[in-house]
């Protein structure tokens, strides 16, 4: 029984990593594309380089380097490339890896 509970505890790390860094960094990228007219630029910037170390730290490095991309853009004032950028980067974090599903196991 021992195992098991390691195993589980294992599988729950990674669900919760996963969703302190490519779910947050998803849902964040979503919010700020959503919500880009009302921002201003510097709100952007300062989220964007937020979600490209999230995507750093889950070693998901072309959508990191795309959300910086955009972000150099927007800095250049070249909305059609950043919001290119963007959208390229919040796809690639879509398909980041996901934790397989959390199996049913008893732990007493």
């Amino acid at each position: 029984m021992e195992i098991s509970k390691k195993k589980l505890r294992e599988e729950v790390l990674k669900r919760i990593k996963f969703m302190r860094t490519c779910v947050l960094a998803r849902e964040l990228c979503l919010l700020i594309r959503s919500n880009r007219a009302i921002l201003e630029p510097k709100d952007v910037e300062e989220v964007c380089i937020f979600i490209s170390n999230l995507c750093k730290e889950e070693n998901c490095d072309e959508p990191s380097a795309l959300c910086m991309r955009a972000v150099n853009a927007l800095n250049d004032k070249d909305e059609k490339n950043y919001l290119e950028l963007c959208a390229k980067s919040c796809v690639k974090c879509g398909e980041a890896k996901r934790p397989p599903p959390m199996k049913n196991a008893y732990v007493s």
